[in-house]
């Protein structure tokens, strides 16, 4: 791919925005082209065609989800804050998010599809187990937990929301869906100590948040 001056990455954040919006396989190349005023075959300067734009795309979204992991991680009052603060950033990815992008990036996008695998089942999986040491270690957390199972709990429970099984014959969006998952599931590893932290922050950040 060629390297991305402004153009390029103006391409990529109308077919992002697009993406997010529509899903992925609705948008055509020609309406990305159409939604930035130049021609399709400007586009293929950038991008070898439709897949390789949409892996970029998705290297885009992860990357910038690990910026905003890792500040959260590094900013937290606790591990349980640092849930909270995850949580937010969720909420405002997924209040624009077309609820078909995991179902079309499987189906239609394999490379771009294996790019999303290891993202989540590696730095995902990472920052979701640290972060069950470090509220074992706060007593934030129950000491009897199986960290092998409940974080792969977790991991999946995140993108079970984009389940079309899951998403059939309900009309609750993806933001009330995925927080009341992320509270369940807090409630259910947390000690009698991280019980009342959890209280503290949902109030907390309530006031101040998008989060219910």
């Amino acid at each position: 791919m060629k390297e991305l001056n402004d153009t390029g990455k103006r391409i990529l954040t109308q077919a992002h925005g697009l993406f997010m919006q529509y899903g992925l396989k609705s948008v055509s190349m020609d309406d990305i082209a159409s939604k930035i005023g130049i021609s399709k075959k400007t586009i293929y300067l950038y991008f070898e065609d439709k897949e390789q734009l949409v892996a970029e795309v998705v290297k885009y979204i992860t990357q910038n989800n690990q910026e905003v992991c890792d500040d959260d991680s590094a900013n937290a009052e606790d591990a349980i804050h640092e849930i909270f603060l995850a949580m937010i950033q969720m909420s405002k990815l997924f209040q624009t998010m077309n609820p078909s992008i995991l179902f079309d990036l499987r189906k239609y996008y394999p490379k771009a599809f294996n790019h999303f695998l290891v993202h989540k089942n590696e730095y995902i999986y990472n920052k979701i187990k640290n972060n069950l040491i470090k509220g074992i270690k706060e007593n934030l957390y129950r000491d009897d937990l199986d960290l092998e199972i409940i974080t792969k709990l977790r991991v999946e429970s995140i993108v079970m929301p984009f389940n079309i099984e899951f998403q059939q014959n309900t009309k609750i969006d993806l933001v009330h869906i995925s927080q009341e998952i992320t509270i369940h599931f807090l409630h259910g590893i947390a000690s009698a100590k991280g019980l009342k932290q959890i209280s503290k922050h949902h109030k907390k950040l309530s006031k101040k948040t998008i989060i219910k």
